[in-house]
């Protein structure tokens, strides 16, 4: 099997995948593995742009638009998705993140509207997107694949950013639920946990350098991070359910003492 040709035939939604960051490496990967893509974005210009670029390649894209915190409109771009491809087989789920929408601050210092965005835009509406596509892949009979975009902040502490570690830890339990209740059905979800991830929302972020406490040396990229994205809905991972690829560059691994 061929780098090239790792989905060939699968037909993914990719939910937040009109901008820039992890969301574009990602519809770009899926199409340069030759799945067809229908990309998910709030913003109808920033969906369009990524699926004419991926048409201008000649491969299948669409673009359809929606906010993810509306349950409506979740259930739309499943249902919206699978009419434009003919069915569905994958689903990624990329939007998420804290310091895009709310202040970085000490769990004391908290709003529950901020703690309620964070939870909104990083578990709630992963949960009813993949109840919706649940009900999708089961109607159709013949499995599907679940991939969300996670973080070490889910097993690690996360300072100054507790509402979405929390969430995330959510989203690996849920992955786990998924995993349990529906292999039977060929039915998987796994997640891709980035740590420091280079991308234009983090690195407009608060101007602390992490490299010095990365063991690689480096921040991760988002086309890394699209990779195992791929991998993860491919037939080279058919066995591997419930499980989150880990891409810190040895961060949740090194311990309190100097190499």
């Amino acid at each position: 099997m061929t780098g090239k040709s790792r989905l060939d035939g699968k037909r993914a939604l990719v939910i937040g995948g009109g901008g820039t960051g992890i969301g574009r490496a990602v519809v770009r990967a899926y199409a340069a593995a030759c799945a067809s893509v229908v990309v998910a974005d709030v913003d109808p210009t920033r969906a369009t742009e990524a699926a004419d670029e991926l048409r201008s390649a000649g491969c299948p894209a669409h673009a359809i638009s929606g906010d993810v915190r509306s349950l409506e409109q979740l259930d739309g771009m499943i249902s919206g998705a699978a009419e434009r491809l003919g069915g569905l087989d994958t689903l990624v789920t990329v939007v998420g993140g804290q310091v895009a929408f709310v202040p970085a601050v000490k769990l004391h210092e908290m709003e529950d509207e901020d703690w309620d965005t964070v939870y909104d835009l990083n578990l709630r509406y992963v949960a009813r997107a993949v109840r919706s596509v649940l009900r999708l892949f089961l109607k159709q009979g013949t499995g599907g694949n679940i991939v969300s975009i996670g973080s070490v902040t889910g097993f690690m502490a996360a300072p100054k950013q507790a509402g979405y570690g929390a969430a995330k830890a959510g989203l690996y339990s849920l992955a786990r639920t998924v995993a349990a209740e529906y292999a039977a059905d060929g039915i998987r979800m796994n997640l891709v946990a980035g740590g420091a991830i280079s991308t234009g929302v983090n690195n407009a972020g608060p101007g602390h350098d992490w490299v010095p406490e990365i063991p690689a040396g480096r921040y991760g990229s988002s086309e890394e991070m699209a990779a195992a994205a791929v991998y993860l809905a491919s037939e080279e991972a058919r066995y591997i359910t419930g499980q989150q690829i880990v891409l810190d560059g040895g961060v949740s691994v090194r311990g309190p003492f100097p190499a």
